[in-house]
């Protein structure tokens, strides 16, 4: 029998994978108790998160079921996202495609190619759209969709993909997604679909306008004007005189350090001329909002921390009545580096490219159970920057803060009402490897998924221990 504690730890997947529908409740609770066990052991493999053969077992047959698709397993969380939608004027929808590499686990079947053809790489791509709340606070995922590249395939030139249909090529996926999202949109939440320069596609800004749906997207094409002086994009923005001037901040990866950058900021409207498609029924002209986001002044030390300037040429739908409206655009699309955050905890912080499912619908499968699982801990990061008062029991089971607590101040006492988010998160943090010191601004993903990890194997222990006092209580 369960204790109070455990079944409280549950809750959190039993919210998100409410009204799941597999077509067989033993396939429901079996995908629910999955997300409990991996998400108490994001980093560990299957046959190490589930605490016997017995378990590993059941989740091999759950993944190899033929009854059970991606889709299906990410569709109550999506719901849920759009629940969490309602509760915001602005939401923004970010895309983008990250690829996994599964070169060094030869046998799997139903791999594609991956990266350049001479690599001989083997894998397949994922494209996600995550909604996040303007201040960055990740809501979750709201579409998913896996592409496999044909091993072998002639890549089109140039030519042909221009007398190629939009719906034949691989770039289709952000319409299909970009489709799907305005399909899902609260009434009364303006929904923003950003997208960096892959997502530069006219047909793009052809739906934004037809449907009525706001759009913004990094300029990556030059593209041509219609009844303008200027004839081209670049030209026409760079004309206008500066209009402000603001601070965004540069995050870091492995190439780079973060840095903060001073940029000057042009805005005007533009009408777009549709490109050319031969034997493709003609497009309509595009009217858009131009941003020209750069780096005038450039520091001396930019080589050295791995940056290039700042340049950015957005595009959007969104009216632009002053340097305020273009300040709050810009602000939406530096949100965009959340999703390259969540597709690193998928990769880095869930370990996914380790998994030995020996063919792709299974690893898809199990990629869509572990970006849940991915969301679970980005949320977690950031609700310390947008709610730290909150208390720590809207993130933490009691089991899990008490557990926690103990171990963090090293006493047997707690105190009289829980710690805030700020100081748990931050003590999870401290578990993964967090200093806390005051240069160290706070705590990121990577230290966050270390802790919560260090945090589940001192939960079991503390549950155990509670579940004993239990059973001496009952005997008395």
């Amino acid at each position: 029998m369960k204790t109070n504690q455990e079944i409280e730890a549950t809750d959190w997947a039993n919210a998100e994978f409410a009204g799941i529908d597999l077509g067989d409740s033993r396939l429901e609770n079996r995908c629910q108790q999955l997300a409990v066990t991996l998400g108490k052991q994001p980093v560990a493999s299957i046959n190490t998160a589930c605490e016997d053969w017995a378990e590993s077992k059941a989740a091999y047959r759950f993944f190899d079921n033929e009854d059970v698709t991606a889709k299906e397993i990410l569709a109550p969380h999506s719901q849920r996202t759009v629940e969490r939608m309602q509760g915001y004027p602005v939401v923004l929808a970010i895309q983008d495609t990250t690829y996994f590499n599964f070169t060094h686990h030869p046998t799997t079947e139903g791999l594609g190619e991956v990266g350049r053809k001479s690599n001989k790489t083997r894998g397949f791509g994922l494209h996600s759209t995550i909604a996040v709340s303007p201040d960055g606070q990740p809501l979750g995922i709201l579409t998913e969709m896996f592409i496999t590249r044909p091993i072998g395939e002639a890549a089109h030139t140039n030519q042909q993909s221009k007398k190629m249909p939009i719906e034949e090529k691989e770039s289709y996926r952000w319409l299909q997604s970009f489709d799907a999202t305005i399909q899902v949109s609260p009434k009364n939440t303006q929904v923003v679909t950003v997208c960096d320069r892959e997502g530069d596609i006219y047909e793009m800004f052809v739906m934004a306008q037809e449907k009525q749906a706001s759009l913004l997207v990094r300029a990556s094409e030059n593209r041509a004007l219609v009844a303008d002086e200027m004839k081209y994009l670049w030209a026409k923005i760079e004309q206008k005189p500066i209009q402000g001037e603001l601070v965004v901040q540069i995050h870091s990866n492995q190439k780079r350090q973060g840095r903060q950058a001073n940029v000057s900021i042009r805005f005007c409207s533009v009408k777009l001329r549709p490109p050319w498609r031969p034997e493709q029924k003609k497009m309509p002209i595009v009217s858009l909002q131009a941003i020209l986001v750069r780096e005038e002044n450039l520091p001396e030390n930019l080589d050295k921390l791995g940056h290039e300037p700042i340049e950015w040429l957005l595009l959007t739908n969104t009216l632009l009545r002053d340097i305020d409206d273009a300040f709050r655009v810009i602000g939406w699309y530096c949100c965009r580096w959340q999703i390259e955050i969540f597709h690193k905890i998928i990769k880095s912080g869930c370990k996914v490219e380790n998994c030995l499912l020996q063919t792709a619908d299974r690893l898809q499968k199990y990629i869509a159970l572990m970006s849940i699982v991915a969301w679970r801990l980005h949320w977690l990061t950031y609700i310390n920057r947008t709610e730290p008062h909150l208390p720590c029991t809207s993130i933490l089971a009691t089991v899990e803060w008490q557990a926690l607590y103990l171990r963090i101040q090293k006493t047997t006492k707690f105190p009289k009402e829980p710690p805030s988010v700020h100081q748990a998160v931050r003590w999870i943090a401290q578990l993964g490897g967090f200093l806390g010191r005051k240069s160290d601004g706070e705590p990121g993903v990577t230290v966050i998924w270390r802790g919560w990890q260090r945090l589940q194997d001192l939960t079991d222990i503390w549950n155990t221990v509670v579940l004993e006092q239990e059973k001496l209580m009952g005997n008395r």
